[in-house]
């Protein structure tokens, strides 16, 4: 019967971890469910605008005079806060089951996507929630754009819902990139980038909102006879309001740098699959977008409370990932020094005379002195330390990098900054002039998203290593069904590793958490194991090799998987196997028989969608620092329906300290 029982067998362990995509049936069942909470949300809107119901608008009434903004602002801001924190747990578990127990059984059998999900949707709900609640008959905002005749949504609840509607896409299409080129086991998958990139984006969604509920509330207390001036230090509780606001903006820009730093994920967790230069990239396009911005934009200290909330909300996510579920750790850059240099710099250089000059020179020195800070801290922390031979590379790439960066943060946190200039009379920057066409308007964003683009393409390179082979000798240090053992390594030619950015033995999807062991050297071209490697069950096992040439691998141990297929790679006690490009390994699940014009096709599919939104979120930004000039004046706000009362406080300029 053993003819019978095999296949069976082959077939069972195919169907409960499928390579491709997910099973029709479970397809079905996302789509209902989606289709479900569309149709609740839809409803719930309809009902509102209609005047069905007055929850949302009794919700709305409350919030003001709690918040001292409007309900289109105070509530969307509560449910997307909530949300993304949501669905970035669900992030870090999900890298963190998949680098731990590799592919699921189906995507409704990962808890994590529930939280995901969620959270996505919680983002949408609340851009769809600051339209809804819009007022009737009046813009909300001098940057709103018009949906009827008496109806205009929010620019940021705008921005917000298509940063939301990007990221959910990438559900359905990750399924079907999966079904034409196989499961693409990084984080760098352009669907999964499509899923991160999405819901980081949402940050800047939510500044444009709170940016305009804040200025339709001043303007709207100025219009009603109110010294918006004036801070109400005098009113019971006016000093916590202003403390609390102060914190809300705060949180804005640590959440920005949180959703920026969701890139570096794979060398977080210690198994990237691509070059290490892009790391320190990486970290300086994070730091010099969201810090410079935060500083421009809010004032003295921004960027160190911006790392402050990012410090509080990453280190709860490793606790939680971490020591709490049991998964493999997830470890993050510091930023500390790197906020100091835009502090710094600030002394020196005026932020808001000319925020682009500002940021160009902030992001040379986070690109370089940062970088440094950096290096020291990989060494205390980060799974794969950086080495000292990529110093200068990456002090190179990371001055290019922060020029571009640094020029960005400080355009953005000019267009956030413009509408409170104008209310509070300061010197608007002359960033984005009324009325200059758009090419124009946007020529410094699109030139630093272009010289961003290239250095990550730069650092996306996997290139393989020359014609090096290892001769590995293994030891048993455990026998059985849970063998481990000790590995003695000679590397052919002994040049080959000399300059490593790192020689680890890597282990992971065996179902405990990742095993990154950093080779010892015993002599030239002779390395050997500090820790017993797993090489049973699922465990894949394998040489990893990162030199100035590229990244390649030598598999020590790969089980049979037959939903592939790919045969098993056995580890005996000596063997000779040359080096090979790690996509053939760390992602086997990828369809090797897929025309390249395919693929090239999904690829340019998903940039020109990705392009779209960028290009919609720098317009955003721009309308809202320069509106079209006819506009009517900003009404008050409130819910749409019977217009309510002022809020009982004003909202500050949102300067810190305040």
């Amino acid at each position: 019967m053993s003819f019978l029982v095999t296949p069976l067998a082959a077939a069972v362990q195919a169907a409960a971890e499928p390579a491709g995509g997910a099973a029709v049936g479970e397809v079905l069942i996302a789509t209902a469910g989606a289709a479900v909470a569309t149709t609740v949300l839809g409803g719930v809107g309809f009902a509102h605008r209609t005047g069905r119901t007055q929850l949302l608008a009794r919700l709305g009434r409350w919030t003001e005079r709690i918040s001292g903004l409007p309900a289109w602002t105070a509530i969307p801001g509560a449910v997307a806060g909530a949300a993304l924190m949501v669905a970035l747990i669900g992030m870090y578990w999900d890298i963190s089951l998949h680098i731990d127990d590799g592919r699921d059984a189906g995507p409704l059998a990962n808890p994590a996507h529930y939280l995901i999900l969620a959270g996505l949707f919680g983002i949408f709900a609340a851009g769809f929630l600051a339209i809804v609640l819009a007022p009737d008959g009046d813009k909300p905002s001098r940057g709103a754009i018009r949906i009827t005749r008496d109806w205009y949504a929010p620019l940021g609840g705008t921005l917000m819902v298509a940063c939301s509607a990007f990221s959910l896409m990438g559900f359905p299409l990750d399924d079907l990139w999966h079904r034409l080129f196989g499961q693409d086991v990084t984080l760098w998958g352009p669907t999964h980038l499509m899923l991160i990139g999405g819901a980081g984006m949402t940050l800047v969604g939510m500044s444009v909102l709170l940016v305009e509920g804040g200025s339709a509330a001043v303007q709207h207390a100025r219009e009603s006879g109110q010294d918006a001036s004036v801070r109400e230090v005098a009113r019971p509780g006016a000093r916590l309001w202003e403390i609390v606001m102060r914190v809300r903006f705060l949180g804005i820009a640590g959440g920005f740098l949180v959703g920026l730093s969701t890139f570096q994920a794979e060398f977080d967790f210690g198994v990237p699959q691509f070059a290490h230069i892009l790391q320190p990239a990486l970290i300086v396009v994070a730091a010099g977008v969201a810090l410079v911005s935060a500083r421009v934009f809010l004032g003295p200290w921004a960027a160190l409370g911006a790392v402050a909330y990012f410090l509080v909300i990453r280190g709860l996510v490793t606790l939680i990932v971490g020591p709490v579920l049991g998964e493999t750790t997830p470890h993050f850059p510091l930023y500390l020094a790197e906020a100091v240099l835009v502090e710094a710099v600030a002394l020196v250089v005026a932020a808001r005379a000319n925020p682009v000059r500002f940021g160009a020179i902030a992001g040379f020195a986070i690109g370089t002195v940062g970088v440094l800070a950096e290096h020291g801290w990989t060494q205390l922390w980060m799974p794969l330390p950086w080495a000292s031979q990529m110093l200068p590379q990456a002090l190179v790439v990371g001055a290019v990098t922060g020029v571009a960066a640094g020029a960005l943060g400080g355009w953005v946190g000019a267009m956030l900054r413009a509408p409170y200039a104008r209310i509070s009379g300061e010197p608007t920057p002359a960033v984005v002039p009324a009325g200059a066409p758009w090419v124009r308007r946007l020529a410094v964003p699109g030139a630093c998203a272009l010289v961003l683009a290239g250095v990550v393409g730069y650092g996306l390179d996997t290139s393989a290593t020359g014609s090096a082979r290892a001769d590995i000798r293994l030891a048993d240090v455990a026998t059985g069904d849970a063998r481990t053992v000790s590995a003695d390594i000679r590397i052919t030619p002994a040049s080959a590793a000399q300059d490593a950015r790192w020689l680890t033995v890597t282990a992971w999807q065996g179902g405990d958490t990742l095993h990154v062991d950093r080779l010892e050297r015993v002599g030239p071209g002779r390395y050997r194991t500090t820790k017993p490697v797993p090489v049973h069950g699922e465990w894949k096992a394998m040489l990893r090799l990162h030199d100035a040439d590229g990244l390649a691998v030598v598999p020590i141990f790969l089980p049979l998987d037959t939903a592939i297929p790919a045969p098993e790679v056995p580890a005996p006690p000596a063997f000779t196997r040359a080096f090979q490009g790690e996509k053939q390994v760390l992602q086997r699940e990828a369809k090797g028989d897929v025309p390249g014009w395919l693929q090239g096709a999904g690829y340019a599919l998903v940039l020109l969608i990705a392009g779209a939104l960028l290009l919609g979120l720098a317009w955003g930004l721009a309308r809202l620092a320069a509106p079209p000039v006819d506009t009517p004046r900003t009404p008050s706000p409130g819910v749409s329906g019977p217009r309510p009362s002022p809020p009982s406080r004003l909202p500050v300029t949102p300067e810190v300290p305040v």
